[in-house]
């Protein structure tokens, strides 16, 4: 799948997109209930309390997950679609980033799943992936514009340090 995939072009460097560098407004694709959602919120105020964080909830672990992630990402272009036509488009997201923690092999296959790699290719916002710990490695990182260690490094990538940012006048 990964071979047929690059053939197409799917994970070529020249297709990804630069991230913002100050987004008002951030889509965090996860479960609701897992701690990934809290940390990612969490180191998000802390760097850059001026963003807005948006939860497009999914399931990110089972048989069902490949298709709750794809709906998650048909929901938010949906939303930002609506938001285009009625002249709202500052209130859509400028970024994406896509999350879920650490596990087996067998819990992060979702992100293994050609629909989801297709989802991310075709998203209309440049897309972060934070799934897994570190030494985990998926197809959707190879699809997303950028590929983020952690969910924690994900947030971390896409916001600057106000601190530093501050320090720099």
């Amino acid at each position: 799948l990964r071979a047929r995939l690059a053939a197409e072009g799917l994970f070529d460097s020249a297709r990804k997109r630069p991230l913002p560098s100050r987004p008002s407004t951030i889509a965090v694709i996860t479960s609701p209930t897992g701690v990934v959602w809290r940390d990612i919120a969490t180191v998000l105020e802390r760097r850059w309390p001026l963003t807005r964080v948006l939860l497009v909830a999914c399931k990110v672990q089972g048989a069902d997950a490949p298709e709750s992630i794809v709906r998650a990402f048909n929901r938010l272009e949906r939303w930002v679609s609506a938001l285009e036509r009625e002249g709202r488009l500052d209130e859509a997201p400028q970024l994406t980033i896509l999350a879920r923690g650490g596990g087996s092999l067998e819990d992060l296959w979702s992100f293994n799943d050609e629909r989801v790699v297709r989802a991310i290719v075709g998203h209309r916002l440049p897309v972060v992936c934070g799934v897994g710990h570190e030494v985990d490695v998926t197809l959707a990182d190879f699809a997303a514009d950028v590929r983020a260690p952690t969910p924690s490094a994900a947030a971390e990538r896409v916001v600057p340090d106000q601190a530093e940012w501050l320090g720099s006048f």
